[in-house]
């Protein structure tokens, strides 16, 4: 045993394994002539287990053997000795019942010269079979013999196994290597040490150093930005989420960063990280000019929008202008003229203030004020907008006197646009709702102030897009009122929430504002 173990130093090598193994065999009892046959290896693109191919054994090794006799012969799992093996798993022998009853076995062990065939198992499947004759001195084995070789096998049919699984695991490497190499991407591999376990010639060209053109890259030429987060990604077994770097030299050419560690299950720390590096140096442009486009064609659209509000605007008044010198002295044209001006400065001027709240990203001042005072300042502010002067407003504060903080005039216009719309929506003389309350959530204390009208309500599509520019249900105006209002509202920290038609078939807009201690 002390011998066979010796030879397990092979163990990376199944053939040279098998050939000492014969070799050893030859030297202590003396066996004359024998041949080892294996399926084929099973690697990255070679034979799957059950496969035609693998039906087949292949000699790897003999002893008393010639060359040429083996290199066209093969045992087949299907029939003979290597079919007999495989559907027993025990020792077979040419003078046994079941060899003398068989043909194909026969033949086989005839053409071998062999006189016991023994299974090599990796104690799951048939690795191969061992066919052997007897001692050089003519004399058969015993069967404790056997037995002995039986087992023998079996441990080597585990190395042979583990040859294997090592070959594929390094085929498996050079492969991904060849992958990672082959990629336009730069990848990196670092190890828990902080060394670089690879890294391919897009990563060197992004990070070599010029002085050190042609060596290895290690981990202190990788930029501090980069670096720290890889060692952030080791300690903490967390993947970074995707970020853009700027080398400083070329400011204009932008990478995009991915780490993602390697741990094991139930490990907190990673073993090693994979960083992929694009060159996003062209799909920043790409972006770049899609968004240019996309504001020409949005200012494109606001154009188009303010030119035909303004140009309707301008109608009453291109026509009272026409009649002027004419009909100045008749005192009912001067009163249609009048009101042909107030409201054409009041379209516009709602317009003017619109296209302001819409381009402000800031609360310009800040002020506390109650929430009810707001409300009825927005409310005669949307009147001013509607023809004739439509119903009352119906304020429900639950018994208390909330305050918000704000830019005044801002917010006005958010909730004047909301009360207008609701006026709009109302049958004559309806009421308008408005109910406030207040709510915590993990975000704080908020004041929540619901518009509710007597119209047929938002549909679905509608409730989803009411607060998108120019999205409008109605033939005339732009569109832009409660686009304004989220503008304001998300400014001031705020949520909007348009509400689909419940069973009352209203529709209700609710706003929620931070609540303001008093």
């Amino acid at each position: 045993m002390r011998d066979f173990s010796g030879i397990l130093t092979h163990s990376l090598c199944s053939e040279a394994l098998l050939k000492q193994f014969l070799l050893l065999l030859r030297e202590i009892i003396g066996v004359n002539r024998a041949v080892i046959f294996l399926r084929k290896q099973i690697g990255v693109f070679s034979v799957v287990r059950g496969s035609q191919e693998d039906r087949r054994l292949r000699s790897v090794c003999a002893l008393g053997l010639a060359p040429g006799l083996l290199e066209h012969f093969e045992l087949s799992l299907e029939a003979g000795i290597g079919g007999y093996v495989h559907r027993k798993g025990r020792i077979l022998q040419n003078n046994s019942e079941g060899a003398r009853n068989d043909r194909e076995i026969q033949k086989e062990f005839e053409l071998l010269g062999g006189q016991v065939a023994i299974p090599i198992l990796d104690r799951e499947s048939l690795v191969g079979v061992a066919v052997f004759d007897g001692r050089l001195t003519g004399e058969p084995f015993a069967n404790e013999e056997l037995a002995l070789i039986f087992h023998l096998l079996e441990e080597l049919g585990l190395a042979i196994k583990n040859s294997w699984l090592y070959d594929q695991l390094l085929a498996n490497h050079e492969m991904m290597a060849d992958v990672l190499n082959q990629s336009g991407s730069g990848c990196l591999v670092v190890g828990r040490e902080l060394t670089m376990l690879h890294a391919n010639q897009a990563a060197r060209d992004y990070f070599g150093r010029a002085e050190r053109r042609g060596a290895a890259l290690e981990f202190s030429d990788l930029p501090q930005v980069i670096g720290s987060r890889v060692f952030e990604s080791l300690q903490s077994g967390e993947a970074v989420p995707p970020f853009k770097y700027r080398p400083h030299k070329e400011e204009a050419t932008i990478y995009r960063v991915l780490i993602t560690p390697f741990k094991r299950k139930n490990s907190i720390t990673a073993n090693a990280v994979l960083v992929m590096i694009d060159d996003f140096t062209q799909n920043e442009r790409s972006q770049q000019l899609e968004i240019e486009s996309s504001n020409l064609r949005l200012v494109k659209t606001i154009a188009e929008h303010l030119a035909h509000e303004i140009g309707n605007s301008l109608v009453p008044l291109s026509t009272h202008q026409q009649l002027l010198l004419k009909k100045y002295d008749d005192a009912e044209f001067r009163t249609s003229l009048g009101t042909a001006m107030g409201d054409a400065v009041q379209r516009i001027s709602r317009l003017s203030n619109q296209m302001l709240f819409l381009a402000r990203d800031n609360v310009v001042r800040s002020e506390p004020m109650p929430v009810a005072k707001l409300i009825e300042d927005a409310f005669h502010e949307a009147q001013k907008f509607v023809t004739p002067k439509p119903a009352n407003l119906i304020y429900d504060s639950g018994g208390q006197a909330p305050m918000v903080a704000g830019d005044r005039a801002g917010l006005k216009q958010a909730f004047s646009e909301v009360m207008l719309n609701a006026l709009q929506a109302n049958p004559p003389n309806a009421p308008v709702h408005v109910r406030t309350g207040l709510d915590i959530d993990a975000g704080g204390r908020w004041v929540r102030i619901e518009v509710r009208d007597a119209g047929p309500g938002f549909t679905a599509e509608a409730a989803q897009r009411a607060v998108e520019p120019f999205f409008s249900t109605r033939n005339v105006g732009l569109g832009l009122g409660l686009a304004v209002t989220r503008k304001i509202i998300e400014t001031h920290r705020g949520k909007i929430e348009i509400a689909p038609k419940d069973a009352e078939k209203s529709g209700m807009v609710r706003i929620s504002l931070p609540l303001v201690q008093t």
